[in-house]
């Protein structure tokens, strides 16, 4: 039964195929596409793959790209399914106010970072991390219970709003530095920081609540300009998103 995943962000879709739904699936395909540019995905790269058995999927750019994407799914005979977050589904429990307002894109991140984890042999608190247009940082303790977590803008976000608010404020790039002696150093490690901080904290909270050392896991596009700025331990996923949608798809479709 072959399996396909779409991580649908706010800047890019990503996708990839695999032979099962589950976490033990091997990948037979996947790709990339900037928003822009999806509708192009059923004459083009989806037009050559198998034919996908079951779909599983995350959205967080809105119910319009979501249809988007769905017509391009045309194509294939099944019938797309989104996640909602709920109040509990692979192990995880949903401590939001209101569970089904969280990200989907949190919710299936989570799941997956606590099954890499218990997939280790460990049951120990754990921090997930997301680092792209937005940066979430989560708390989920050794029991499975997601706490809560903190939501803050992405580089891009920061640098944006400080120059469109800020008079003779310009962007250039520049690097994360210790001391910063120069504007565009200035910004770019105030930023850089101000994330490494979020995780920090969160951090400590986890560790003063659970009275455990975290684990702390970060994902996202932007995740590697934070690895050197770091000063917690950490791993670096390049896929959570799918290590989550593989681990539902195990309880769903198996």
């Amino acid at each position: 039964m072959t399996f396909l995943a779409i991580d649908v962000g706010n800047t890019r879709l990503k996708w990839a195929l695999y032979d099962q739904p589950s976490p033990q699936g091997q990948l037979l395909a996947h790709g990339a596409e900037f928003l822009e540019n999806i509708d192009r995905l059923s004459e083009g790269t989806w037009a050559q793959l198998p034919v996908p058995d079951v779909m599983l999927g995350c959205v967080v750019a809105g119910d319009a790209i979501k249809r988007r994407v769905q017509e391009q799914m045309e194509i294939w005979d099944f019938s797309p399914k989104w996640v909602v977050p709920g109040l509990e589904e692979a192990g995880l429990i949903n401590g939001y106010d209101h569970p089904s307002r969280l990200g989907s894109d949190r919710w299936v991140a989570m799941i997956g970072a606590r099954h890499r984890m218990m997939a280790t042999g460990q049951k120990r608190p754990l921090v997930v991390v997301m680092v792209g247009t937005a940066v979430t940082v989560e708390a989920i303790d050794e029991h499975g219970h997601f706490l809560g977590g903190l939501i803050l803008p992405g580089h891009g976000i920061m640098l944006r709003a400080l120059e469109s608010g800020t008079a003779g404020l310009h962007v250039p790039t520049g690097e994360v530095r210790p001391f910063p002696t120069n504007t565009s150093d200035a910004l770019t490690s105030g930023g850089t920081y101000a994330i490494a901080g979020a995780c920090e904290r969160m951090v400590q909270h986890l560790r003063e609540h659970t009275g455990q050392e975290p684990v702390c896991v970060m994902t996202g596009g932007a995740g590697w300009k934070m690895a050197p700025s770091m000063s917690v331990q950490f791993e670096l996923v390049d896929n959570l998103i799918f290590d989550g949608l593989l681990a539902m798809a195990a309880c769903r479709f198996n």
